[in-house]
């Protein structure tokens, strides 16, 4: 069961990784997962994640306080804008801009409600 764990957690991981480049992903909630699987699994891969320069402050601002930076909060909005533009552009029909707007606006309250790392 170690292994699955540990491959979910390598599979997050890699998809958070992709989520730093593509706007449509979203990169905490994946690395928050890794942390999990990594937890269940393997103490060197939990330890790794947690002390890594990038993606360690986010998850422990998080599993502390909840918190989200200010940064990670105003890069969330920009690509939300960003893919919301990108619909507008490319002329999505009606009925798709308006479950992306009230998607979009439920995720942009609930980042920018939480606390400031």
């Amino acid at each position: 069961m170690r292994y699955l764990w540990a491959t979910f957690g390598l599979l997050c991981v890699a998809l958070a990784m992709l989520g730093v480049i593509l706007p449509l992903l979203p990169t905490v909630p994946f690395l928050l997962l890794a942390a999990f699987f990594f937890a269940k699994s393997s103490s060197r891969l939990h330890n790794w994640l947690l002390t890594h320069r990038l993606f360690g402050p986010m998850i422990e601002d998080w599993q502390r306080s909840r918190a989200i930076r200010p940064a990670a909060k105003k890069a969330a909005t920009v690509s939300v804008a960003a893919v919301f533009g990108i619909s507008l552009i490319l002329s999505a029909p009606p009925y798709v801009l308006i479950i992306q707007a009230i998607v979009l606006s439920a995720v942009l309250t609930f980042i920018w409600t939480r606390p400031s790392g």
